[in-house]
Protein backbone atom coordinates (compact mmCIF):
# COMPACT_ATOMS: atom_id res chain seq x y z
CA UNK A 1 0.00 0.00 0.00
CA UNK A 2 1.25 3.29 -1.10
CA UNK A 3 0.26 6.98 1.25
CA UNK A 4 0.08 9.61 -1.15
CA UNK A 5 0.52 13.34 0.10
CA UNK A 6 -2.55 15.25 1.43
CA UNK A 7 -2.40 17.36 -1.76
CA UNK A 8 -2.32 16.07 -5.40
CA UNK A 9 -2.81 17.89 -8.61
CA UNK A 10 -2.70 16.92 -12.14
CA UNK A 11 -2.25 18.38 -14.72
CA UNK A 12 -3.36 17.30 -18.62
CA UNK A 13 -1.41 18.90 -21.39
CA UNK A 14 -1.16 18.13 -25.16
CA UNK A 15 2.83 17.90 -25.94
CA UNK A 16 5.63 18.05 -23.77
CA UNK A 17 7.00 21.66 -23.49
CA UNK A 18 3.46 23.22 -23.07
CA UNK A 19 3.58 22.13 -19.61
CA UNK A 20 6.98 23.75 -18.59
CA UNK A 21 5.59 26.95 -20.57
CA UNK A 22 2.15 27.32 -18.81
CA UNK A 23 2.51 25.93 -15.40
CA UNK A 24 6.02 25.38 -15.02
CA UNK A 25 6.07 27.43 -11.71
CA UNK A 26 3.27 25.94 -10.47
CA UNK A 27 4.56 22.91 -10.80
CA UNK A 28 7.89 23.75 -9.40
CA UNK A 29 5.70 24.88 -6.45
CA UNK A 30 3.91 22.53 -5.71
CA UNK A 31 6.55 19.66 -6.23
CA UNK A 32 8.81 21.42 -3.88
CA UNK A 33 5.80 21.95 -1.33
CA UNK A 34 5.31 18.02 -0.92
CA UNK A 35 1.99 17.94 -3.32
CA UNK A 36 1.89 14.79 -5.29
CA UNK A 37 2.03 16.48 -9.02
CA UNK A 38 1.19 14.11 -11.81
CA UNK A 39 1.42 15.39 -15.49
CA UNK A 40 -0.13 13.29 -18.17
CA UNK A 41 1.13 14.37 -21.85
CA UNK A 42 -1.29 13.54 -24.81
CA UNK A 43 1.20 12.81 -27.28
CA UNK A 44 4.86 13.31 -28.26
CA UNK A 45 4.56 16.02 -30.25
CA UNK A 46 5.61 14.00 -33.24
CA UNK A 47 4.92 16.90 -35.56
CA UNK A 48 6.66 19.47 -33.77
CA UNK A 49 8.69 22.30 -36.09
CA UNK A 50 12.40 21.79 -34.74
CA UNK A 51 14.44 24.96 -34.08
CA UNK A 52 18.09 24.19 -33.53
CA UNK A 53 19.84 23.08 -37.34
CA UNK A 54 22.21 20.41 -35.53
CA UNK A 55 18.45 18.59 -34.67
CA UNK A 56 16.73 19.79 -37.55
CA UNK A 57 16.74 15.71 -39.26
CA UNK A 58 14.56 14.46 -36.06
CA UNK A 59 10.88 14.13 -37.61
CA UNK A 60 8.13 11.72 -36.73
CA UNK A 61 8.71 8.68 -34.29
CA UNK A 62 12.43 10.17 -33.89
CA UNK A 63 11.46 13.28 -32.83
CA UNK A 64 8.95 11.82 -30.33
CA UNK A 65 11.72 9.65 -28.83
CA UNK A 66 13.83 12.99 -28.70
CA UNK A 67 10.65 15.16 -27.12
CA UNK A 68 10.39 12.23 -24.81
CA UNK A 69 14.11 12.89 -23.44
CA UNK A 70 13.24 16.40 -23.24
CA UNK A 71 10.31 16.12 -21.25
CA UNK A 72 12.45 14.09 -18.55
CA UNK A 73 14.89 16.52 -18.24
CA UNK A 74 12.72 19.20 -17.76
CA UNK A 75 10.52 16.97 -14.90
CA UNK A 76 13.71 17.03 -13.25
CA UNK A 77 13.99 20.80 -13.13
CA UNK A 78 10.72 21.07 -11.80
CA UNK A 79 11.26 18.22 -9.31
CA UNK A 80 8.28 16.03 -10.78
CA UNK A 81 8.67 12.31 -10.55
CA UNK A 82 5.19 11.51 -11.97
CA UNK A 83 4.89 11.92 -15.49
CA UNK A 84 3.15 10.00 -17.86
CA UNK A 85 2.03 9.53 -21.64
CA UNK A 86 -1.95 9.13 -21.59
CA UNK A 87 -2.31 5.84 -22.54
CA UNK A 88 0.89 4.63 -22.67
CA UNK A 89 3.99 6.05 -25.37
CA UNK A 90 2.29 5.81 -29.25
CA UNK A 91 -0.89 5.53 -28.09
CA UNK A 92 -2.19 8.81 -30.01
CA UNK A 93 0.12 10.80 -32.25
CA UNK A 94 0.69 14.82 -32.99
CA UNK A 95 -2.17 15.94 -34.99
CA UNK A 96 -0.94 18.58 -36.71
CA UNK A 97 -1.96 22.09 -36.83
CA UNK A 98 -5.79 22.63 -37.73
CA UNK A 99 -6.67 22.30 -41.60
CA UNK A 100 -3.66 19.80 -42.63
CA UNK A 101 -3.79 16.14 -43.65
CA UNK A 102 -1.93 15.39 -40.37
CA UNK A 103 -5.53 15.71 -38.71
CA UNK A 104 -6.97 13.19 -40.33
CA UNK A 105 -4.29 10.41 -38.89
CA UNK A 106 -6.40 7.90 -37.89
CA UNK A 107 -3.56 7.45 -34.78
CA UNK A 108 -3.66 10.61 -33.98
CA UNK A 109 -5.24 12.31 -30.49
CA UNK A 110 -7.82 14.61 -32.91
CA UNK A 111 -9.26 11.36 -34.70
CA UNK A 112 -9.12 9.50 -31.07
CA UNK A 113 -12.58 8.67 -29.67
CA UNK A 114 -13.32 11.04 -26.45
CA UNK A 115 -14.90 9.03 -24.28
CA UNK A 116 -12.24 5.96 -24.74
CA UNK A 117 -9.06 8.13 -23.90
CA UNK A 118 -10.90 9.93 -21.43
CA UNK A 119 -11.61 6.41 -20.08
CA UNK A 120 -7.73 6.47 -19.85
CA UNK A 121 -7.37 9.39 -18.02
CA UNK A 122 -9.93 7.72 -15.36
CA UNK A 123 -7.55 5.45 -14.98
CA UNK A 124 -4.75 7.33 -13.50
CA UNK A 125 -7.54 9.85 -11.61
CA UNK A 126 -8.63 6.66 -9.45
CA UNK A 127 -4.83 6.09 -9.11
CA UNK A 128 -3.43 9.44 -7.95
CA UNK A 129 -7.10 10.99 -6.84
CA UNK A 130 -6.19 14.89 -7.29
CA UNK A 131 -8.05 17.37 -5.85
CA UNK A 132 -7.20 19.70 -8.40
CA UNK A 133 -7.30 19.31 -12.48
CA UNK A 134 -5.33 22.24 -14.85
CA UNK A 135 -5.92 22.01 -18.39
CA UNK A 136 -6.44 24.49 -21.47
CA UNK A 137 -9.80 25.93 -22.31
CA UNK A 138 -12.38 24.86 -24.90
CA UNK A 139 -10.46 26.22 -27.92
CA UNK A 140 -7.30 24.89 -26.44
CA UNK A 141 -5.74 28.04 -25.94
CA UNK A 142 -5.01 29.01 -29.38
CA UNK A 143 -7.06 26.34 -31.45
CA UNK A 144 -3.78 23.56 -31.85
CA UNK A 145 -6.59 20.38 -32.48
CA UNK A 146 -4.24 18.19 -29.90
CA UNK A 147 -4.30 20.93 -27.53
CA UNK A 148 -8.47 20.90 -27.83
CA UNK A 149 -8.60 17.60 -28.00
CA UNK A 150 -6.77 17.05 -24.47
CA UNK A 151 -9.43 19.89 -23.13
CA UNK A 152 -12.24 17.47 -24.19
CA UNK A 153 -10.55 14.23 -22.94
CA UNK A 154 -9.66 16.08 -19.24
CA UNK A 155 -13.03 17.70 -18.63
CA UNK A 156 -15.03 14.36 -20.06
CA UNK A 157 -12.71 12.37 -17.13
CA UNK A 158 -13.74 14.68 -14.87
CA UNK A 159 -16.89 13.69 -15.61
CA UNK A 160 -16.69 9.96 -15.88
CA UNK A 161 -14.31 9.94 -12.48
CA UNK A 162 -17.59 11.33 -10.34
CA UNK A 163 -19.77 8.60 -11.81
CA UNK A 164 -17.29 6.57 -10.72
CA UNK A 165 -16.80 8.16 -7.08
CA UNK A 166 -13.61 9.49 -7.83
CA UNK A 167 -14.64 13.50 -8.01
CA UNK A 168 -11.93 16.34 -8.82
CA UNK A 169 -12.78 19.11 -6.25
CA UNK A 170 -11.58 21.77 -8.27
CA UNK A 171 -10.77 22.39 -12.32
CA UNK A 172 -8.68 25.01 -13.57
CA UNK A 173 -8.03 26.52 -17.32
CA UNK A 174 -4.99 27.83 -18.28
CA UNK A 175 -5.28 31.60 -18.70
CA UNK A 176 -3.53 34.95 -18.67
CA UNK A 177 -5.04 38.13 -17.83
CA UNK A 178 -5.03 41.06 -20.23
CA UNK A 179 -3.96 43.50 -18.39
CA UNK A 180 -0.62 41.56 -17.92
CA UNK A 181 0.27 40.79 -21.73
CA UNK A 182 -0.69 44.84 -22.66
CA UNK A 183 2.31 45.52 -19.98
CA UNK A 184 4.68 42.55 -20.93
CA UNK A 185 4.65 42.86 -24.41
CA UNK A 186 4.78 47.02 -23.94
CA UNK A 187 8.42 46.02 -22.07
CA UNK A 188 9.03 43.39 -24.61
CA UNK A 189 8.95 46.40 -27.75
CA UNK A 190 11.25 48.63 -25.80
CA UNK A 191 13.99 45.88 -24.61
CA UNK A 192 13.60 43.88 -28.08
CA UNK A 193 16.86 45.89 -29.58
CA UNK A 194 18.88 44.40 -27.11
CA UNK A 195 17.42 41.15 -27.29
CA UNK A 196 19.13 38.13 -29.63
CA UNK A 197 15.55 38.02 -31.14
CA UNK A 198 14.52 39.95 -33.83
CA UNK A 199 10.51 40.11 -34.19
CA UNK A 200 8.43 40.25 -31.34
CA UNK A 201 5.49 38.27 -31.23
CA UNK A 202 2.01 39.90 -30.20
CA UNK A 203 -0.90 39.97 -27.51
CA UNK A 204 -3.06 38.32 -29.80
CA UNK A 205 0.29 34.99 -30.32
CA UNK A 206 -0.33 34.08 -26.29
CA UNK A 207 -3.13 31.26 -25.55
CA UNK A 208 -5.55 32.05 -22.92
CA UNK A 209 -5.78 35.63 -23.37
CA UNK A 210 -9.17 37.01 -21.31
CA UNK A 211 -10.11 40.03 -19.44
CA UNK A 212 -9.20 39.97 -15.66
CA UNK A 213 -12.29 39.71 -14.02
CA UNK A 214 -11.97 36.00 -15.68
CA UNK A 215 -9.09 35.18 -13.66
CA UNK A 216 -9.25 33.52 -10.26
CA UNK A 217 -6.24 32.52 -9.35
CA UNK A 218 -2.64 33.45 -9.51
CA UNK A 219 0.36 31.61 -8.27
CA UNK A 220 3.12 33.76 -8.36
CA UNK A 221 6.52 33.25 -8.98
CA UNK A 222 8.55 36.14 -10.27
CA UNK A 223 11.56 36.72 -8.62
CA UNK A 224 11.21 32.94 -6.87
CA UNK A 225 13.14 29.56 -7.38
CA UNK A 226 10.21 28.32 -9.00
CA UNK A 227 10.66 30.81 -12.41
CA UNK A 228 14.33 29.46 -12.24
CA UNK A 229 13.41 25.83 -12.48
CA UNK A 230 10.38 27.09 -15.26
CA UNK A 231 13.22 28.62 -17.40
CA UNK A 232 15.49 25.37 -16.72
CA UNK A 233 12.05 22.91 -17.93
CA UNK A 234 11.85 25.51 -20.86
CA UNK A 235 15.45 25.15 -21.97
CA UNK A 236 15.21 21.68 -21.62
CA UNK A 237 12.88 21.12 -24.48
CA UNK A 238 15.29 22.65 -27.31
CA UNK A 239 13.77 21.67 -30.02
CA UNK A 240 10.95 23.46 -29.38
CA UNK A 241 12.11 26.83 -27.35
CA UNK A 242 14.96 28.91 -27.06
CA UNK A 243 15.03 30.91 -23.90
CA UNK A 244 16.94 34.17 -23.28
CA UNK A 245 15.19 35.09 -19.91
CA UNK A 246 12.70 36.95 -19.03
CA UNK A 247 12.07 36.04 -22.99
CA UNK A 248 11.54 33.25 -25.19
CA UNK A 249 10.93 32.17 -28.76
CA UNK A 250 9.42 29.13 -30.37
CA UNK A 251 9.75 27.97 -33.87
CA UNK A 252 8.52 31.17 -35.22
CA UNK A 253 11.47 33.04 -33.93
CA UNK A 254 8.58 36.11 -32.29
CA UNK A 255 9.59 36.81 -28.70
CA UNK A 256 7.50 36.68 -25.77
CA UNK A 257 7.55 37.34 -22.23
CA UNK A 258 8.00 34.14 -19.77
CA UNK A 259 5.11 34.28 -17.50
CA UNK A 260 6.51 34.13 -14.28
CA UNK A 261 3.17 34.74 -12.19
CA UNK A 262 0.77 32.06 -13.86
CA UNK A 263 -2.80 32.84 -14.16
CA UNK A 264 -5.91 30.44 -14.03
CA UNK A 265 -9.53 30.55 -13.91
CA UNK A 266 -11.50 27.91 -11.49
CA UNK A 267 -14.64 26.62 -14.13
CA UNK A 268 -15.26 23.59 -11.61
CA UNK A 269 -15.21 23.59 -7.63
CA UNK A 270 -16.17 26.49 -5.34
CA UNK A 271 -13.35 29.27 -4.43
CA UNK A 272 -11.19 29.06 -1.60
CA UNK A 273 -9.30 32.30 0.02
CA UNK A 274 -11.77 34.80 0.59
CA UNK A 275 -11.79 37.38 -1.03
CA UNK A 276 -10.01 38.67 -4.45
CA UNK A 277 -8.15 35.97 -6.72
CA UNK A 278 -6.76 32.86 -4.70
CA UNK A 279 -2.82 32.58 -4.09
CA UNK A 280 -3.38 28.52 -3.60
CA UNK A 281 -5.00 26.06 -6.16
CA UNK A 282 -5.99 23.85 -3.11
CA UNK A 283 -7.41 26.76 -1.29
CA UNK A 284 -10.36 25.43 0.55
CA UNK A 285 -9.63 21.92 0.01
CA UNK A 286 -9.68 19.84 2.81
CA UNK A 287 -6.22 17.96 3.06
CA UNK A 288 -6.51 14.37 3.71
CA UNK A 289 -4.00 11.55 2.69
CA UNK A 290 -5.32 8.54 0.48
CA UNK A 291 -4.14 5.26 0.20
CA UNK A 292 -3.90 3.71 -2.65
CA UNK A 293 -2.69 0.12 -4.19
CA UNK A 294 0.93 -0.39 -4.89
CA UNK A 295 0.31 -1.79 -9.23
Amino acid sequence: MTELPGRRLLLVHAHPDDESINNGVTMARYAAEGAHVTLVTCTLGERGEVIPPELAHLSGAALGGHRRGELAEAMRALGVDDFRLLGGPGRFSDSGMMGLADNDDPGCLWQADVDAAAALLVDVIREVRPQVLVTYDPDGGYGHPDHIQAHRVAMRAVELAAEAGCPVAKVYWNRVPRSWADAAFARLRDELPGLPFEKAAGVEDVPGVVDDERITTEIHGEGTEYAAAKAAAMRAHATQVTVAEPYFVLSNDLAQPIITTEYYELVRGERGGGEGREHDLFAGISGGDVTEEAS
